[in-house]
């Protein structure tokens, strides 16, 4: 089993920065990534971003790439989300999810085994 823990959402006016944190704990040598979801209100949840833990490799939705950085210390099994330029159209519940398969379609929530309790982020025009 892993655990998820996630901080640092909160609210921020458009053009300003926040960055998410998910800590893991438990069995982390079996995952394969990790990645952030977003879910706005009547909304389907999205896949944000991912980062392949045993490398480095990433991968982002169009609407956050230049914006939107992911990134890992493996010594502290954390994941980051750097979220810069933010739009009011990135108000969601943030997810931190991970994934103990190896695969593809990084974006689809039904790939991933654990889930954090989610961040709000919350960004007003």
């Amino acid at each position: 089993q892993v655990q998820l823990v996630e901080s640092g959402g909160g609210s921020v006016e458009a053009g300003g920065s926040l960055r998410l944190s998910c800590t893991a704990s438990g069995y982390t040598s079996s995952l394969y990534y990790m990645g952030w979801f977003r879910q706005a209100p009547g909304k389907e949840r999205e896949g944000v971003a991912a980062i392949y833990t045993r490398g480095d490799s990433k991968d982002y939705v169009d609407s956050v790439k230049g914006r939107f950085t992911i990134s890992q210390d493996k010594f502290k099994n954390t994941v980051y989300l750097q979220m810069n330029s933010l739009k009011p159209e990135d108000t969601a519940m943030y997810y931190c999810a991970a994934r103990r398969t190896y695969g593809t379609r990084w974006y689809e929530p039904d790939r991933y085994n654990y889930w954090g309790q989610g961040t709000q982020v919350t960004v007003s025009s």
